[in-house]
This record gives structure tokens, C-alpha cells and sequence, in this order.
């Protein structure tokens, strides 16, 4: 099978929750260690950072590598979900693992995969891990899909586990309060490995503290012992918790004596993430005069500051272009959302994605009013068509509604 010929089968064959959502959750680690022993366990080759968190993981992430990158590593980066290409999970030094790389690991494991009932990101973890370690990659970044207890990547005894927050978030899987959250999170925590946490609430905090004390695991709450702000060319207000985050997680690789990262390391790394790692969607401006920013928040917890930092924005109008997935709370999320503003409702094209018209009538509930758009690319140039040039459009509402924004037009 060609490049494409594989991803097609890969996404026919093996559930994805990107796609299909609920059906193609599995709770259980059983799959990750089988895959694991038939690739002779890469993962134990590998030392890595391993990143959970409700949000800013994946930014987290990015950041890391980037500053790793610029201290001379060579820096495998495990990411999800991706934007347009699956190539985009599995990168080192920004570059994304080749087509033939991915054709050939499917093409020979084709039916083990088959045969055990893998799930797509079953298979595509035990992919990152058997790339890194025939790369030979000098450390790992490992981003969490859902959870971390029983998420497939937490087959590894990193380095240092890093937990960026806890917010309520895929809560038919992770349990409906932000303790059992916590908790799943938690899970990412391995006996004599330090953990650091990057915000935490009343709430959280003990479920961190015991888990740690259980797994004699020096515990590091970033947001207290973090003072720097170094500047960034991610430029989200988001950015700045994650941001301390990273530095803490720097600071322990560093006291471990494997790396060393200098502190001009640190500062370039956090100004060239995008050129050094390729991220995409966090607050990232694709015009000017009109200036328009896409985000990829979906959840309560991210997308308050998102709507938050729209409104610090100096404008005459707003547009905003939203479009969901079909099991979001609407109930929760909508309210986030400004009334001054003219919306686009639209359907991004995935199996999961909200129609139109029903993210449209629940929005009128909340004084959330626009047209409906049979793409979201027809309701972007719609905005575009409508703003003139001291107004303010902003994309968002689903990571799958960024995807098919034109990115590579970003400023």
C-alpha cells in the first residue's frame, strides 16, 4: 500500500476516537504492553518526558522539545490529535516521521494488529515509540491522548512526569468531578520519578500529594515556584502557566546531570517553538486589518481564557466562526461565548462533528446569533467577506475546525 492507501485502511480498519468518539475508547493497558513485547519494548530504550494534563499538554509539549532542540538534542515529539496530516504526531526535531516509515511499520505488523484488535492509537504509540528508538533519539516528549492511568502511552518510566492542569473534560471516560480527574491524571506518576504539577486547585492538589507520597516521588508545583516570564512566540494568555510549567520540567532535567540546557537555550527555544517543532492553532493569527486568530480550546476551562483574551482585543465588530463535536456540553461551553458578536455556525467534517443547525438553535438560547454554513471553510470566507478591516474574527470551538483552516497563511 502507498502513503495514502495506508492511512485510509488505518482509519477504516482501527477505531479512532479523533474520529468516531466514544465507540473507539479503550480503557485498558492490556493492548500497549502486547504491542509493546512484539516490538521487542522500544519504549525502555527511550528517556522521555511524559506530559498529561486537561490543557495547554500539547503546547507544554512543543515547548519542550523546542528548548531540548536548541540545547543540541535530538528530540523525538509525540503528539495528539493532528491537524491534517497523522504524520504530524510522531516528529523529531520538528520533522515528521516519513510516509515510508509509516508504510512499512503498518505493512509488517498489519495483521498482528488485525489479529489483537488494536485500536488507531494503540498502533500509532507503539509506531512513535519503535521510530524513536531506531532514531536513536536523545529524549522523547510523550503527550497523553485522554487521562494517563490507563492511557496507551503510559507503558514508560519517563525521566519526569509532568501534569499541566485538571479541568472537567471528557468526563464520560474520566469520571465526573475534578478529583476522579485528577486521579486518572495522576496515574501518570511512577515510583521514584519526580512529577511536576503545573496549576493545580483545592481540589487536585491532595489527589497529587497522595499519589506522589504512595510513589515516593518528589512532587513540584511549577505555579508557586516559578517567578520568570520569559517571552514567547506562542502569545496566548494560556501560554503563561504553561510556560511555567516548562521551566520547572527544564529545571529537574537538568539537576539530573543526563542534559544541559543553558538559559539561552530556554529563551530561544520559547521564542522559535513554531519554526523549531511545527505547532499549530494556539491563538495563531492568520490576518491583519481584519486580524483574525484561530484557537483550538473546546473545553470550559480553556476556552474561558480564549473568550477572555478576545475581549482585551481592540475592535469595531466580532465574527466568530464555531463549529463542535457532538458529545461537547453546549450547555457549559456556550455561555463562555460573547452576544456581541455575529456568528458562523458551521460542521467540521468528521464523523463527530455538531450539524450546523442544531449548534445554531441551541446557541439562540443563549443570544448567540448567526447563519448556518455547510463547511467551516464557507463560514470562514463568509466572515472574511463581511469584516471590514477594524474588525475582529476568531475560529474555533474544535481542534477539527482549526484543521481546515488555510494555516500555512498564518502572520
Amino acid at each position: 500500500m502507498n502513503y495514502q492507501e495506508t492511512i485510509n485502511w488505518m482509519f477504516n480498519q482501527l477505531p479512532m476516537y479523533q474520529l468516531q468518539g466514544a465507540s473507539a475508547y479503550k480503557k485498558d493497558l492490556t493492548n500497549a504492553y502486547l504491542l509493546a513485547d512484539h516490538l521487542d519494548n522500544p519504549q525502555k530504550n527511550l528517556k522521555c518526558i511524559h506530559v498529561a494534563g486537561t490543557n495547554g499538554k500539547g503546547s507544554t509539549s512543543h515547548m519542550l522539545a523546542s528548548i531540548l532542540q536548541e540545547a543540541g538534542y535530538t528530540v523525538g515529539l509525540y503528539t495528539s490529535p493532528h491537524l491534517r496530516d497523522y504524520r504530524e504526531r510522531i516528529k523529531i526535531d520538528g520533522i515528521e516521521i516519513s510516509e515510508d516509515f509509516v508504510c512499512d511499520f503498518i505493512s509488517k505488523h498489519k495483521h498482528f494488529f488485525e489479529n489483537n484488535d488494536m485500536s488507531f492509537f494503540e498502533m500509532t504509540v507503539g509506531l512513535a515509540y519503535d521510530y524513536f528508538a531506531k532514531e536513536k533519539v536523545d529524549i522523547a516528549i510523550i503527550e497523553v491522548g485522554m487521562g494517563g492511568r490507563l492511557d496507551a502511552t503510559n507503558i514508560i518510566t519517563p525521566l519526569v512526569s509532568v501534569i499541566t492542569n485538571i479541568a472537567l473534560d471528557h468526563t464520560q471516560f474520566l469520571g465526573n468531578t475534578i478529583e476522579s480527574i485528577a486521579f486518572e491524571k495522576a496515574g501518570i506518576i511512577k515510583p521514584g520519578i519526580p512529577v511536576v504539577i503545573g496549576e493545580y486547585t483545592n481540589e487536585t492538589k491532595p489527589v497529587f500529594e497522595t499519589k506522589a507520597k504512595e510513589n515516593n516521588s518528589e512532587i513540584y508545583f511549577a505555579s508557586k515556584l516559578i517567578s520568570q516570564n520569559y517571552p514567547s512566540d506562542l502569545i496566548g494568555d494560556y501560554q503563561v502557566h504553561n510556560k511555567k510549567t516548562v521551566l520547572q520540567t527544564i529545571a529537574i532535567i537538568n539537576s539530573q546531570k543526563e542534559f544541559k540546557i543553558y538559559e539561552t537555550d530556554i529563551k530561544s527555544g520559547l521564542l522559535n517553538v513554531v519554526k523549531n517543532t511545527g505547532l499549530e492553532g494556539r491563538w495563531q493569527q492568520l490576518g491583519e486589518s481584519p486580524k483574525i486568530i484561530c484557537d483550538t480550546a473546546h473545553n470550559k476551562n480553556g476556552l474561558e481564557i480564549v473568550m477572555t483574551q478576545i475581549q482585551k482585543q481592540k475592535f469595531d465588530n466580532l465574527h466568530i466562526v464555531l463549529g463542535v463535536v457532538n458529545d461537547k456540553d453546549l450547555d457549559e461551553v456556550l455561555p463562555l461565548f460573547p452576544t456581541n458578536a455575529t456568528y458562523y455556525f458551521c460542521k467540521p467534517n468528521i464523523p463527530r462533528g455538531l450539524e450546523a443547525i442544531i449548534l445554531q438553535e441551541k446557541a439562540q438560547k443563549f443570544h448567540l446569533l448567526g447563519e448556518t454554513y455547510p463547511s467551516v471553510t464557507e463560514a470562514y470566507n463568509e466572515s472574511k467577506n463581511i469584516a471590514t478591516k477594524n474588525d475582529f474574527i476568531f475560529i474555533g470551538g474544535s481542534t477539527f475546525v482549526v484543521a481546515e483552516l488555510p494555516l500555512n497563511t498564518a502572520i
